[in-house]
């Protein structure tokens, strides 16, 4: 049975993105081993799009109030990447991470399958 997820982000400044993410985001860490750090995620939501051509992952980070996140982030010396968009289904922007790359942020407006957004047992699909 699954019981989480485990998503990498890889960076050529690792220490200074794992830097960000433990003093700017607050995700509390473990160390597994010689600086290694493993950071805990609040739940998380998996989504499977069509593609044309090759399959590919992406990793968001979510937020209820993407104006008052984006604004707490810009207070902490964060640069916003991209600006907030309409996308229909949720309000899109990017940070800025320390070593140059972009990590998209939004605010979902779609249905949410957690329980803490709403979902329900009753909501939850098996697989055919």
């Amino acid at each position: 049975m699954i019981t989480g997820m485990h998503a990498i982000v890889f960076s050529p400044d690792a220490v200074r993105v794992r830097e960000f993410f433990a003093d700017v985001l607050n995700l509390r860490s473990v160390d597994a081993g010689g600086g290694w750090l493993i950071f805990a995620l609040p739940p998380a939501e998996l989504a499977v799009h069509p593609a044309s051509g090759d399959a590919r992952h992406e990793l968001y980070l979510m937020c209820d109030d993407i104006q008052a996140t984006l604004a707490e982030l810009r207070a902490k010396g964060v640069e916003v990447a991209r600006d907030v968009t309409d996308q229909g289904w949720g309000l899109l922007a990017a940070i800025r991470l320390p070593d140059g790359g972009e990590f998209p942020i939004y605010q979902p407006r779609h249905p949410s399958p957690r329980p803490d957004q709403g979902g329900s047992a009753a909501s939850r699909r098996s697989p055919a």
